[in-house]
């Protein structure tokens, strides 16, 4: 089977926490190679995520590198026996696989943390919401493009009806709740629509006022999805020229303490419904 040409970010895990174990193990590419029995290249390929594993070999590298975490070993395993494709590819010629990615991403995750200064978060956005905020796209997109784009996003909040949803809170600075993406109607539209997700059992709404000041991490969009472990976490960056994803240890638990920063500012839950309730009375 020839190597992958685009391997989705949930592939490139799996052959990056393979690469961390083998380095730890203090093994080369070719000796791995030679207790496999497969041509050099072969490892790389794996390690990119650019070539499939199953769950059997995964095993049985794991064994070799000498990991004793069972836990994250299953994990592991089951996300390279996985070959089912996700909903998300009948997207993959049309729009950049970052995209595909975050979808992943949510779809897989245990839990969200998602804190959102400026945007609100694309789980919780009406399509009149999400539309005005593409027609914003420097370069402009073109219809086409924009259509694609919409139908991805309405298309990931599939991830909250699903049987199992995962938990999600949300931390929301006021200057989101209060631009107004498509004009005042629009914009009550979004608020109430907001305040209706809120009532979801799985689903958590905080708001943090102007008045609470500043705080780490001010001008940065994040979603933090819980892994079936926790090594196995991950982090989304949204940025100008496109989402970022991190997985380091180190990087988990700087946006993990950063998050909990955004959470000691925020209004309880109550609070921040009733302050969004407040924000559609004076619109």
């Amino acid at each position: 089977m020839p190597p992958r040409s685009t391997p989705t970010a949930r592939q490139r895990r799996v052959g990056a926490e393979l690469r961390k174990m083998r380095i730890t193990a203090g093994m080369s590419t070719e000796h791995v190679a030679g207790l496999l029995g497969v041509p050099r290249t072969n490892i790389p390929n794996m390690e990119s995520g650019r070539s499939g594993i199953s769950a059997a070999r995964v095993r049985a590298l794991a064994d070799q590198y000498g990991c004793v975490d069972e836990q994250f070993v299953d994990a592991l395993a089951s996300m390279a026996g996985d070959r089912t494709k996700g909903w998300w590819e009948r997207y993959r010629d049309l729009l950049p696989a970052a995209l595909l990615d975050i979808a992943e991403m949510e779809w897989h995750a245990t839990h969200l943390r998602i804190a959102v200064p400026i945007h609100l978060p694309g789980l919780f956005q009406t399509e009149d919401h999400a539309r005005a905020v593409f027609a914003q796209v420097v370069p402009r997109l073109s219809r086409t493009d924009l259509d694609a784009r919409l139908a991805l996003r309405i298309d990931r909040q599939r991830v909250l009806d699903k049987p199992d949803p995962p938990r999600v809170q949300a931390i929301i600075h006021e200057a989101a709740l209060r631009i107004e993406f498509g004009g005042t109607a629009t914009t009550i539209a979004q608020l109430g629509h907001v305040l209706k997700l809120a009532e979801r059992a799985h689903l958590t709404v905080r708001v943090i006022p102007f008045k609470a000041g500043g705080f780490p991490g001010a001008g940065q969009s994040v979603i933090y999805a819980g892994g079936p472990v926790p090594r196995l976490d991950a982090v989304e960056l949204d940025a100008t020229h496109g989402p970022e994803f991190l997985d380091s240890e180190a990087q988990l638990a700087k946006y993990r303490a950063q998050l909990d920063e955004w959470e000691a500012r925020a209004l309880s839950s109550e609070d921040s419904l009733r302050f969004i309730r407040d924000l559609i009375d004076r619109l």
